[in-house]
C-alpha cells in the first residue's frame, strides 16, 4: 500500500521534517500519482496502535472527509494526527472532552452553547477594543527598534483578544501564552518540554477556566463566561466543559492565528511588491491570502467508522485518515498558481479554517479581524519593516508553527 511517488520512509507528520519545511513538493506528487495514499509507519510511533495512515491530499477530499462526520470520526483517535511515542491511551482518550475532538450529536451541543461567543455582533463589539490594543502592541515594538516579531507583535494581538472574549485579565495573558506554549512544543526538543509538562500545562488551563466559570457562576458579569456557564440548567456550559473550551481556544485561538501573522509578515517581507499593494489599497482579500498561504494547521485527523471508498481507494474500518490542509490549500485544481501569494487572490476557497462542516472554524471571524487590525497597524507605523534573519521554525508534527522571526522595525 506504500506510494511509489515517494521515498521510502517519507511521513508527512514527521516533526524533523516540519521543523526545516512544508513538504509542498511530495503534497504535490501525491496529488497527481495517488491523492489517497497510505503512509506506513513504524508501529505506535504516532501514539496509536496501527502502522500507518491515509493521507488525503486533494481540495475536493480533504472537504470530503471533513463533512462526513458519521464515517470519518473525530472521536474515535481524536483530531491529532501524531503524538508522542509514549503517550498513554488514556491521555489519548482524556482529550475527547476537548470540542474538536467529539462527534455529533455531542459536538453539536456543545458548539451550540459556546457559538454564542462567536456571533457576528459579538465579534463586532470587540473591534474597537482590539484595534486599539494592535495600535499599541505595534507602537510598542517600534521603540525597541529591533527584535523578534513573534513574541513582539504576533503574539500579543490573538492572547489579548481572547482575555477580552471570555474576560480574562489581561494581566494573565502571559499565563495563557506560557501554558498554551507548553502543551503544543513536546516536539521541540529546542524548548525542552516534555509531554508531562505539555500535559501539567493544560490541567493547569483547565484548572484556571473552572475557577473562572465558578467564580461566574457565583457572580455573573456581562461577559461570555457568565454566558456560557451561568445557568448551567438550561444548557450551558459545566465548569468543567467550560476548562476544556478554553483549552481548545488556547491553541486554536491563540496558536493558530499568532502563526498566521508570523507566516504573513514573512511572506510580505519576502514578497515586497505585496507588502507595498497593502500598504497602498489594504485589500479585503489580504487575510484570507495571509491563512492559504501561512495554513496554520498542517493537518487533522479522522478514523473511519466503517468500510469506505475515498478518491477510488477503498479504507478501510478502524484506519486512521489524515487530512492535509497545507496540500488542499496549494491544489492547482482549485487556486491558479497556488504558489504565488497575492493578496487580491479571489476568489480563495482555501481550508485554512477547515473543510467546512461540523468542524469549520467558529473563530474564523475574530481571526480574520485580528489579522487585518495587526498588519493594518504595521503598515501604519512600521511600514520600512525588514527582516534581519531568517525564520526559525517549530518543531511539530501538524502545526506550522515559527517561533522566532528577527527584524528590524525602523
Amino acid at each position: 500500500m506504500s506510494c511509489p511517488a515517494l521515498p521510502e520512509g517519507f511521513d508527512f507528520t514527521d516533526p524533523d521534517l516540519h521543523q526545516h519545511r512544508v513538504p509542498l513538493p511530495e503534497f504535490a506528487q501525491l496529488r497527481q500519482t495517488a491523492p489517497v495514499s497510505w503512509i506506513p509507519q513504524r508501529h505506535g510511533i504516532a501514539g496509536f496502535e496501527d502502522d500507518g495512515y491515509w493521507a488525503v491530499t486533494r481540495h475536493a477530499d480533504v472537504k470530503e472527509v471533513s463533512t462526513r462526520p458519521e464515517i470519518f470520526s473525530s472521536h474515535r483517535n481524536t483530531a491529532i494526527i501524531r503524538f508522542n511515542e509514549h503517550i498513554q491511551r488514556d491521555q489519548i482518550e482524556v482529550q475527547k472532552l476537548i470540542m474538536l475532538n467529539m462527534d455529533p450529536p455531542e459536538h453539536t451541543r456543545v458548539r451550540q452553547i459556546v457559538q454564542r461567543g462567536f456571533t457576528p455582533r459579538a465579534i463586532r463589539s470587540l473591534e474597537d477594543a482590539l484595534h486599539d490594543r494592535a495600535t499599541r502592541i505595534v507602537a510598542g515594538a517600534k521603540e525597541n527598534g529591533t527584535g523578534d516579531f513573534v513574541t513582539d507583535i504576533a503574539c500579543e494581538l490573538p492572547l489579548q483578544a481572547i482575555a477580552e472574549l471570555i474576560g480574562i485579565p489581561q494581566q494573565d495573558r502571559s499565563k495563557i501564552f506560557d501554558w498554551s506554549n507548553k502543551m503544543v512544543a513536546y516536539d521541540d526538543p529546542e524548548l525542552a518540554i516534555t509531554e508531562e509538562i505539555g500535559a501539567e500545562s493544560a490541567m493547569e488551563l483547565i484548572s484556571y477556566a473552572m475557577n473562572l466559570a465558578s467564580d461566574r457562576k457565583q457572580c455573573p458579569a456581562k461577559d461570555i463566561v457568565s454566558a456560557l456557564v451561568a445557568a448551567e440548567d438550561q444548557g450551558n456550559l459545566g465548569s468543567d466543559e467550560f476548562g476544556f473550551f478554553v483549552l481548545l481556544l488556547a491553541v486554536a485561538g491563540n496558536e493558530t492565528t499568532r502563526n498566521a501573522i508570523s507566516h504573513g509578515m514573512h511572506a510580505f517581507l519576502t514578497h515586497p511588491e505585496q507588502w507595498e499593494l497593502f500598504k497602498r489599497e489594504r485589500p479585503t482579500t489580504a487575510a484570507d491570502e495571509i491563512v492559504r498561504w501561512a495554513t496554520p494547521v498542517m493537518s487533522f485527523q479522522r478514523t473511519a467508522t466503517q468500510d469506505t471508498t475515498l478518491g477510488g481507494q477503498a479504507i478501510e474500518a478502524g484506519q486512521r485518515v489524515g487530512v492535509f490542509y497545507s496540500s488542499a490549500n496549494n491544489d492547482p485544481e482549485v487556486f491558479d498558481r497556488p504558489e504565488v501569494f497575492d493578496i487580491a487572490r479571489d476568489p480563495n476557497p482555501h481550508l485554512g479554517f477547515g473543510g467546512g462542516g461540523p468542524h469549520f472554524c467558529l473563530g474564523k471571524s475574530l481571526a480574520e479581524l485580528e489579522i487585518r487590525l495587526i498588519f493594518n497597524a504595521i503598515a501604519d507605523t512600521l511600514p520600512g519593516i525588514r527582516l534581519t534573519g531568517a525564520p526559525r521554525r517549530l518543531r511539530s508534527a501538524w502545526l506550522n508553527g515559527i517561533k522566532e522571526l528577527r527584524v528590524s522595525y525602523a
